[in-house]
């Protein structure tokens, strides 16, 4: 048995163990007749609809409308399909460690010195999450004021093609039975629904490891009626302003993987609109690079004011996610999240393990790689080619036991404490400046200290014995993960003796963020930006609160429903 000393090293692998090695081939590309590069789009076209962002939400709202009216949908990012960093469970986590200009995932580091992601690829979000599949609760559908019925119809729309029931192996089974023993009851076995207690949910991963993203939820579209454009950068909506009591939206301005300019309009009459699905950080930077965001900010980039409209970029939140890892004696199979305690105060516990999860070679350790992946985010001071030699050694001295176990994470509900986004530059391709203030609100912080208490009687259950060392005690499985780079935050020494402190220590994202656009702020009811017409936002920046365990299938049920609501409102309005 290692010393502890060597079982710290060993922590830094913790900040990787979401990258697998998997057993499966890469999928093949389906035939989207309507999916081409921007480059060959013409300089001017037309169309009743045009999305910007083929994301999580973008695609099955594209696929839906594209079966009454012409539609544009314009992704900055490729194709996830023929690419198996991708498509295969084997390699996760290798798309996130890809920081090369064409990565689908795109890093960017939040204020509060946390490191995250943003997706840049057809599918968005769905092809680069660890595939967890779990519906909103019947409050959150009600709070929102959707239609319930409407709301089942197209959750299980997605579920068609999407959403699977995963192995359960001996890790999960274990961490199921542990959450049992450790209170959070009761059982409610494999479901979809956002139950109090216990459960098995989906995953978007098929039982051959083949990953499902939203990109898939095209096959539904009409053919005739949609035209997809990748790498096509959005760079400004185009309004009408003179003679007009409000702006309205009527074109947008984008360029493709040449540089070359295209502009897209929506054809003349009525129920004629743009929609932005470009995520959390790209739908209200997108609003403020085309002048509808707070005067001042865009005045300060000189930056013509269309609307004054203070709230956009503002309620930005990122549910954070804390974690232990442990080591395990026994073999671990690969696997994902696939349980979730819901606990009833206010944290989600969840889990993930697997052999050899670092990374391929013995000098490539994934995203904590040194050279590639959480130690490349170090600041250039602290990054000399000595430093980065060290960790190399380091890692390529330890022993593939290392690299065996897993974590358990608990991720906060809501949460309560909010943040605001910015910009940067004038460049849509920057990632804006946002700031998510973690546990600003003493209520997130006392969730994480209860589901991290929560984690201890779990990793001390019966269930999870022989999972465990004898000899690592709590404190040092804390210590362990509070010296691995996870983020870029000072560190404290013996933050075991401090749950609040551990948790200030070791936050993590859980790439759950959302906010910017919200509901009764920056949109009304039916999605539709305030004080600007023919214009709507659809997508995660508009929830005030994360719905569910993982938002990914309530965001890809977004775009369904939304997509049905606005084709009975235009049928309606076509026929009277």
């Amino acid at each position: 048995m290692a010393t502890l000393g060597w079982w710290r090293l060993f922590g830094a692998a913790f900040a990787g163990i979401l990258f697998f090695h998997g057993f499966s081939s890469s999928e093949k590309a389906p035939n989207y007749t309507f999916m081409h590069n921007a480059t060959s789009a013409p300089p001017t076209s037309y169309y009743d609809y045009i999305i910007v962002g083929g994301g999580t939400a973008g695609c099955p709202l594209a696929a839906t409308l594209s079966q009454n009216y012409s539609v544009l949908l314009l992704e900055r990012g490729g194709s996830p399909y023929g690419n198996p960093n991708i498509t295969n469970l084997a390699a996760f986590g290798a798309a996130l460690s890809d920081l090369s200009p064409t990565s689908p995932s795109q890093r960017f580091i939040s204020e509060d010195g946390v490191i995250n992601a943003r997706a840049r690829v057809l599918g968005g979000g769905s092809c680069l999450n660890a595939g967890f599949y779990t519906r909103a609760s019947p409050y959150y559908v009600r709070e929102v004021g959707w239609e319930g019925r409407l709301v089942n119809e197209s959750y299980e729309w997605v579920e068609k093609v999407v959403a699977f029931q995963p192995p359960m192996q001996q890790w999960q089974s274990a961490v199921r039975d542990g959450l049992l023993e450790a209170g959070v009851t009761p059982y409610n076995g494999f479901t979809y629904d956002h139950l109090y207690g216990t459960k098995v949910g989906g995953t978007i991963f098929d039982r051959d490891g083949h990953r499902h993203t939203a990109a898939d939820l095209l096959q539904y579209a009409n053919p005739s009626g949609l035209t997809l454009l990748l790498h096509a950068s959005v760079h400004r909506i185009l309004f009408r302003i003179r003679g007009r009591s409000r702006p309205m939206a009527h074109g947008v301005v984008f360029t493709d993987s040449t540089g070359a300019k295209h502009r897209a309009y929506l054809k003349k009459g009525s129920n004629k609109e743009i929609i932005v699905s470009a995520g959390a950080l790209g739908s209200p930077q997108l609003l403020m690079l085309s002048g509808v965001g707070p005067a001042e900010q865009l005045k300060a980039h000189n930056i013509t004011v269309v609307l004054d409209q203070p709230m956009v970029g503002q309620g930005m939140t990122d549910n954070s996610m804390n974690a232990i890892y442990v080591p395990s004696p026994a073999p671990v199979e690969v696997s994902l999240i696939e349980v979730v305690g819901i606990t009833n105060f206010g944290s989600y516990i969840e889990a993930a393990s697997g052999s050899n999860f670092a990374g391929g070679s013995s000098r490539d350790f994934g995203m904590f790689s040194p050279k590639i992946g959480q130690l490349s985010t170090v600041p250039p001071k602290e990054r000399t080619p000595e430093a980065i030699a060290k960790a190399v050694e380091l890692m390529d001295s330890l022993n593939q036991t290392a690299f065996m176990g897993g974590f358990i994470l608990e991720k906060i509900m809501g949460p309560v404490s909010t943040g605001h986004l910015e910009l940067r530059t004038l460049n849509v391709n920057d990632n804006p400046s946002v700031t998510f203030n973690y546990f600003k609100d003493p209520i997130d912080l006392q969730r994480c200290v209860q589901g991290i208490s929560t984690i201890e009687r779990v990793i001390e259950s019966k269930a999870f014995s022989k999972f465990t060392y004898d000899n690592l005690s709590l404190p040092d499985l804390l210590n362990m993960t509070e010296n691995s780079p996870v983020n870029l935050l000072p560190k404290h020494q013996n933050a075991s003796r401090s749950l609040e402190q551990f948790c200030k220590d070791t936050v993590m994202t859980i790439w759950h963020y959302h906010g910017g656009c919200q509901l009764g702020r920056v949109v009304d009811h039916d999605y539709k930006v305030l004080g600007v017409d023919a214009l709507r936002v659809i997508d995660g920046s508009t929830f005030n609160y994360s719905p569910g365990t993982n938002p990914q299938a309530t965001v890809m049920m977004l775009g369904r429903y939304m997509g049905l609501r606005i084709l009975s409102e235009t049928l309606a309005g076509d026929i009277s």
